[in-house]
């Protein structure tokens, strides 16, 4: 039976059905496990979750007395008849907080940078959690990961650029966790983009989430390798698709959508990809649209081999591979989704100005939100300041891509993000 509890009242042996939270108020991936370990029950109690649901089949119940709510009890207070609220007696409301609810109004970049800031940096411990657990040979919690894309996908339904651009500066030793935070935000982007309606964009993002889970199995000396892989290193670093289908599949809630996309997001339109070498149609959309997420944030991260690359220049050499290599519609619709000038890019202005885009304009892929900072008239640093390229009167424009490696700013990213150093 599932009963409602005080955290006071949880022990060691019972079986955690649910916390009465949202994920991120609480630091474990999982939320169904029987608590075992007194370090476990002492970080619930040091959170700000007032109950929990047990199953008792399955775990300790609770002393006689203790005040609990039932399953069905609950669901009797989710019916009541509101016509008949004026005739109830007067009763002690509980003080335990209720779930925050899901904020989607529109915000400020600046603003949902700072909520971004907050959601990656407790995705990235769930993603911890979930390699740790899948080298075990446990597989994912189906419902953790759509409360984490439910996350993902609310902050850019209040603003679509802040968490996507904000994964992308990640550590190369976050590179496996925080990689699978940022494909799920461009799989999420991606998704609205072409019209995929809620049910789908959920199922892109998760497939975004768990796309690389079959990279637990592969050894850290490999995965964090300097240099380039041996061909039986890179041989073994092919198998990640299949061992994380492998493991995913054993979940029954698992869609088969995302389980495909796990299996074939290194599939190529040209049938030169692995495991199956599908061509054309033959691959999934959901996996064509892996393929594109997964290869834009790996070539601009960095990574133990390579630093990343600026996130125009990336579009600009995808867009060269997009014949052999990914579909040409769905690519040109994750340029629409995230900018010819993606947030983060180095530019130089008409009138010899360099500055980094801070944000789309909605109104041109070719006009965002730049914020300028050198001169090169001068080669002198300018106070910064931000230009919106499609206002109306704007004589300014875009008219040149500039490599970060070779101007060496050390504050760039810091211009447009506002975040120093590590935002989590």
């Amino acid at each position: 039976m599932l009963k409602r509890i005080p955290v006071q009242s949880l022990t060691l042996g019972m079986y955690l059905h649910e916390f009465c939270g949202s994920w991120m108020e609480h630091p474990f991936w999982r939320a169904q496990f029987l608590l075992k370990d007194p370090k476990d029950l002492e970080r619930i109690r040091e959170t700000s979750i007032h109950e929990v649901w047990i199953d008792t089949d399955k775990g300790v119940d609770v002393p006689a007395g203790t005040p609990t709510t039932t399953r069905e009890q609950a669901d009797a207070q989710i019916d009541t008849d509101f016509g008949q609220l004026d005739e109830l007696p007067v009763f002690t409301v509980s003080t335990a907080p209720l779930a925050p609810a899901r904020t989607l109004a529109p915000t400020s970049m600046d603003a949902e940078l700072q909520a971004a800031a907050s959601i990656c940096q407790a995705s990235k411990q769930a993603m911890v959690d979930m390699f740790r657990e899948a080298r075990m040979g446990k597989a994912a919690d189906a419902a953790t990961a759509r409360a984490i894309v439910e996350q993902i996908s609310d902050s850019m339904t209040r603003n679509p650029s802040a968490l996507i651009s904000l994964a992308r500066l990640k550590t190369a030793d976050d590179y496996t966790y925080m990689h699978s935070v940022a494909v799920s935000g461009l799989m999420v982007a991606l998704a609205r983009q072409i019209g995929l309606d809620a049910e789908q964009t959920q199922i892109a993002g998760m497939a975004g989430l768990l796309h690389d889970m079959g990279k637990a199995f592969i050894p850290l000396a490999i995965l964090n390798k300097p240099g380039k892989l041996s061909d039986e290193e890179f041989a073994l670093m092919r198998k990640h698709p299949a061992r994380g289908w492998a493991l995913l599949r054993r979940n029954a809630d698992m869609h088969e959508a995302v389980l495909d996309a796990v299996l074939h997001h290194h599939e190529k339109i040209d049938g030169s990809g692995y495991p199956d070498k599908l061509a054309g149609a033959q691959i999934s959309l959901i996996a064509k649209m892996a393929a594109i997420c997964d290869v834009y944030d790996a070539i601009t991260s960095n990574r133990p081999y390579k630093n990343g690359w600026d996130p125009s220049e990336s579009l600009r050499r995808m867009a060269e591979w997009t014949r052999d290599h990914f579909d040409a519609k769905l690519f040109q619709a994750f340029v629409k989704s995230i900018g010819i000038y993606p947030v983060g890019s180095l530019v130089r202005l008409a009138s010899g100005r360099i500055g980094v885009v801070t944000q789309q304009s909605g109104k041109s892929l070719l006009m965002p939100c730049v914020k300028v900072f050198f001169s090169t008239k001068s080669d002198l640093r300018i106070p910064p300041e931000v230009i919106d390229l499609s206002a109306p009167g704007c004589s300014e424009k875009i008219v040149a891509r500039e490599d970060p490696a070779q101007w060496n700013f050390p504050d760039l990213n810091e211009l447009w993000s506002g975040q120093s150093g590590q935002p989590w």
